[in-house]
């Protein structure tokens, strides 16, 4: 069987299904697994990241072999973060792309991790606020979908891992756009479908038999590391997320697929 027609794998109608338009049109959002009223999606994330927050670091470092730090320096050098700039880290969690940009704005610029779940942030202080390296990063607890900022306030906006979990995708990269100077650049860092078949299967047996046992023996939830891989299969594919983007008024949109197409990062300017 051709791996696109994996049925781990949601084809373009069931992907289209996860978007704006059809969760406003029938009240309901998937988390995962699991269906929600569309009102209350975002309590289910919440709660979620709750349980997961206080072993968030060690278990993605644990679940994708180290590979994700990778991953991420790749994606912050394609930002392009230069020296006194003001960055917003959207969904920045426990600060791992927060740190990576905040080296290279120096301590004339201004790093923002911006998250709606304060159990999220506060995992991941302890490697930031005793350092004075990362004095210019701050923190605002707050909805990704209302990002509570003016217009055109900064040169970087981010998020790596995290926007998948909104309730109304389309709208908090609109959001992110919105808060980008003209000229701003923007990276979205987030997991995608494996482009080998034989690699595909791997990944699939992976993600839905040695996560869901991993979060069960280590963070006591095998529930909550069986939803993370059907978000992943529900979030747009690259080209699809390009074209979504550049809708949303960024030109010059491009990505870099890692590790056979499992992460990948989208770049673009306002």
């Amino acid at each position: 069987m051709a791996f696109w027609k994996n049925p781990n794998w949601f084809d373009d109608n069931k992907r289209k299904e996860q978007l704006d338009d059809h969760i406003r049109a029938t009240g309901k959002a998937r988390f995962g697994i699991r269906e929600y009223d569309e009102k209350k999606k975002a309590d289910a994330v919440r709660v979620h990241f709750e349980r997961v927050a206080p072993k968030y670091d060690f278990m993605n470092s644990l679940l994708s072999f180290g590979i994700q730090h990778a991953w991420k320096r790749s994606a912050v050098r394609m930002l392009g973060v230069k020296k006194g700039d003001r960055v917003l880290d959207v969904c920045g969690g426990t600060g791992d792309l927060a740190m990576l940009a905040a080296r290279r704005t120096g301590p004339t610029g201004q790093v923002t991790i911006y998250d709606i779940n304060y159990a999220m942030i506060a995992a991941g202080r302890h490697k930031i606020d005793p350092y004075a390296k990362y004095s210019q990063i701050g923190y605002v607890q707050g909805d990704a979908e209302r990002i509570a900022f003016p217009d055109n306030s900064f040169d970087c906006a981010m998020v790596g891992f995290g926007i998948r979990n909104l309730t109304h995708l389309r709208q908090g990269f609109s959001e992110m756009v919105r808060v980008l100077k003209p000229g701003g650049r923007f990276l979205c860092l987030e997991f995608s479908r494996p482009t080998n078949p034989l690699f595909c299967a791997l990944y699939d047996f992976y993600s839905f038999n040695v996560m869901p046992a991993l979060g069960q023996l280590l963070v006591g939830s095998a529930e909550s590391y069986a939803c993370l891989p059907e978000t992943i299969r529900m979030f747009p594919l690259p080209d699809e997320l390009a074209d979504m983007l550049t809708g949303l008024g960024l030109r010059d949109v491009h990505w870099k697929s890692m590790t056979n197409g499992i992460s990948v990062a989208h770049v673009g300017m306002k």
